[in-house]
């Protein structure tokens, strides 16, 4: 009974100073809180830090605390209790390094966010960086992790072990887990590639698979395209290098557009080049840059007229066709509505021959 006594008296201390070390380290997390926010508060993270580091900080001080009370609450416990106790404490300090590392990088991310803007027309160098770092945020984190979990795996005997054993029969089943993960390795190596040459960034405008869009996400191994129509599209990252693909946004965020109109030859062409400067003048989609009108073709009916203009993205590209095709048929249905299309018969009555003009 005296020996049940004591062994509880043992834990109960043991467990008495594991609570007061995780009272001190939470008191010291607040206190460190408080003054970082002082410290950033005229920073221009003095949002970001507190909101990724608060939670982190939180779990790593009482496992500090507990940490370095190892060694009086692990007084008199026994030598079994004394390493399960240093396994677990070793673990959640791994966990909450690897937590806190991770936090970091979205606070780089954060900073590069507010040294490039992303949201103005002219935005091509912050997409390249914006690109980067998020690639690089993406390695550092499964770099961390990997790190973490191999770290907390040796603390174990039995995982050592078996690990090992693993390592010692790796014959065929290596080659088989190797052949099996090089579609994985890669997409991963891809990656890598599109961080260092950047074929895609974020936010640039792509045709793909015959459908447009703007980059959304960009992982290790894949890329998110979200669709003009809200749908989106998920591309293994390796089809960007192996595949090709349309990137409107590639040196810069200006695009032509073009307008064709099939016209009957009477089409009085000059007429409807000055209305065309005249529309496009008006219009708050054109950049004031290139604007032409050509004819590009001519066949046994009709002529073809390719009006060309120019905008600052793809978006206001569309919206600028759209209006000018609106306001040139408009305008033609007005003002020459004999150069519309039409179809020429030749009828004889009487040996008499005369031209029928039936309009198409």
């Amino acid at each position: 009974m005296t020996t049940v006594l004591q062994e509880l008296e043992v834990y109960f201390w043991s467990l008495g100073v594991i609570s007061a070390a995780i009272v001190v380290g939470l008191l010291v997390h607040m206190v460190v809180y408080q003054i970082l926010l002082r410290v950033v508060k005229r920073s221009t993270l003095h949002d970001s830090i507190p909101k990724h580091l608060r939670a982190p900080l939180r779990l790593l001080f009482p496992t500090l605390a507990v940490q370095l009370s190892h060694p009086l609450h692990a007084l008199n416990l026994q030598e079994g209790a004394v390493e399960s106790l240093g396994i677990v404490l070793s673990t959640f300090m791994i966990a909450s390094m690897a937590w806190l590392l991770i936090r970091a990088t979205s606070i780089l991310r954060d900073w590069v966010l507010t040294q490039y803007d992303v949201t103005v027309s002219d935005n091509l160098a912050a997409r390249k960086v914006v690109t980067q770092v998020d690639i690089v945020r993406k390695i550092m984190v499964f770099i961390i992790v990997v790190f973490a979990v191999a770290a907390a795996l040796m603390n174990f005997d039995n995982f050592r072990q078996v690990g090992t054993g693993l390592l010692a029969s790796a014959g065929v089943a290596g080659l088989v887990i190797g052949f099996a993960a090089q579609r994985t390795i890669a997409n991963v190596l891809a990656g890598f590639q599109i961080a260092l040459t950047q074929p895609i960034r974020m936010d640039d405008v792509v045709i793909v698979e015959n459908e447009w869009g703007r980059v959304e996400e960009i992982t290790l191994t894949y890329v998110v395209v979200a669709i003009w129509d809200m749908r989106r599209l998920v591309l293994p990252i390796s089809y960007f290098i192996e595949q090709p693909f349309q990137n409107w946004t590639r040196q810069s965020a200006n695009i032509l557009g073009t307008v064709f109109l099939h016209m009957d030859y009477t089409v009085p062409i000059e007429k409807i080049r000055q209305f065309l400067h005249e529309a496009l003048q008006e219009s708050e989609f054109w950049d004031g840059q290139v604007w032409r009108l050509h004819v590009t073709d001519s066949g046994q009916r009709t002529v073809e007229l390719r009006a060309l203009m120019s905008a600052e993205s793809s978006g206001n590209a569309w919206e600028l066709r759209c209006e000018i095709r609106e306001k040139l048929i408009t305008y033609i249905q007005q003002h020459y509505p004999h150069a519309l299309p039409k179809v020429r018969t030749e009828s004889f009555e009487k040996g008499s021959a005369g031209v029928v003009e039936d309009t198409v």
